[in-house]
């Protein structure tokens, strides 16, 4: 039986057990640390040099690694490097969004093969739904330029409280005993993992060029609703049952606004893409112009998509409502700062690309209500990839499930 088949049984006992379990760990090296030699190897893992070279072996054959030559060397004999082979195996990331899918495929070297932007879809609490969402996924796999034996996992990023440990999603598509994370893995025939989207954001951002040294850093993810992902000394921060993060429904607002939480008050009544679309229309309503209107004729169509890109056309209309969201916004933002004293805020999301419309008003609101000692040290950076984030996030996640890399 080989690595791909091991990892994919709960049958494995005794020797064959520890055996596979080192193989991960020799596997989970080589990706977080890069190529090493067998001598060195043995001396990190405090097992014997024949031991690490049976090991190799069975990965080089099962070809999950390889040889990559002769390393330099000071005197003696010069042992061979081995590494990771980037295309022994992949990984598939799936965001949910409310109209459309963002697909990719990343190899076991974290490059991203293949990304499939705004896939249609309409995501509803609906047994249809589910099954459309698993069927996109199975066509997707086969369609992929690697066989579909190759790809160990896939990550599904759906809105809302998701248990990752558990796989089971509590906004959407909870009508079953079994978790989502079943289902799905039943329907397409590939091991599945759920996630929350905003963390899983975060987790393609905190692993891109955006971050460099901090390892305290904040990712918000302002969408129709709005979302928070979590860094603590580096590490994604779940909370005790999962859902850490829900930044969205901090009660901050005295208002009749029913969220739905189903609570009054919440930051995203106010301070969301949601919030965005109904002042907007508000304010239509009551008489102010926007060029949009000259693109849509109903003021009952204009979408959240619709007003960014007025704002950054310079729309009058648009650019004062996405100040005034920026505002209370940074209200939230400003609980956050005196809570977590982050290194690093990353603004990401469709309302991100408004850029200083957005950031600008959040700030001077940061000043206002947060303590200077505290904001004075936190760096705010606007997400650079964008609709890749969550894919990215979606596939290193399982990635380091499946080969229990920390």
């Amino acid at each position: 039986m080989d690595f791909f088949h091991e990892i994919k049984t709960d049958k494995l006992t005794g020797v064959a057990y520890r055996n596979f379990e080192m193989k991960k760990k020799l596997v989970g090296y080589f990706a977080t640390n890069g190529n090493s030699t067998i001598p060195d190897l043995a001396k990190i893992f405090n097992i014997s040099v024949p031991k690490v070279t049976v090991l190799l072996n069975e990965l080089v054959n099962d070809g999950l690694v390889m040889d990559y030559g002769k390393t330099g060397s000071t005197g003696g004999r010069r042992a061979s490097e081995y590494g990771l082979s980037p295309e022994s195996s992949f990984f598939m990331g799936v965001e949910v969004k409310r109209s459309y899918l963002n697909i990719g495929l990343v190899d076991l070297k974290k490059n991203l093969i293949k990304f499939i932007e705004k896939i249609p879809y309409e995501l509803k609490n609906t047994q249809e739904s589910l099954d459309e969402l698993c069927n996109i996924i199975k066509e997707t796999a086969e369609s992929f330029p690697v066989p579909k034996s190759k790809i160990l996992a896939v990550g599904v990023n759906l809105t809302g409280r998701i248990n990752n440990a558990t796989g089971y999603s509590y906004s959407y598509f909870n009508f079953h005993e079994d978790p989502l994370s079943v289902l799905i893995e039943n329907a397409t025939d590939i091991t599945c993992f759920v996630e929350n989207d905003s963390r899983a954001i975060a987790y393609g951002e905190y692993f891109s060029d955006l971050v460099k040294e901090e390892k305290n850093v904040l990712f918000i993810n302002i969408d129709q609703g709005i979302g928070l992902g979590i860094f603590v000394n580096g590490q994604l921060f779940y909370g005790k049952s999962g859902y850490a993060g829900e930044f969205g429904h901090i009660p901050i607002f005295e208002n009749d606004v029913l969220c739905h939480c189903g609570k009054k008050g919440c930051l995203e009544t106010e301070a969301s893409g949601n919030a965005l679309v109904a002042l907007f229309h508000k304010k239509l309503k009551e008489g102010l112009s926007s060029n949009i209107l000259k693109k849509v004729k109903n003021p009952e169509d204009i979408t959240l998509e619709h007003i960014i890109t007025a704002a950054l056309n310079d729309d009058t209309l648009a650019i004062e409502l996405i100040a005034q969201i920026g505002d209370k916004l940074g209200r939230g933002v400003a609980v956050l700062i005196n809570l977590f004293n982050p290194e690093l805020i990353i603004l990401g999301g469709p309302l991100s690309a408004c850029g200083d419309y957005l950031l600008l008003p959040m700030k001077s609101a940061i000043k206002k209500y947060s303590l200077s000692i505290l904001n004075n040290d936190t760096k705010f950076r606007i997400s650079r990839l964008q609709e890749k984030a969550g894919v990215i996030g979606a596939c290193l996640l399982v990635r380091n499930k499946m080969l229990s890399i920390n």
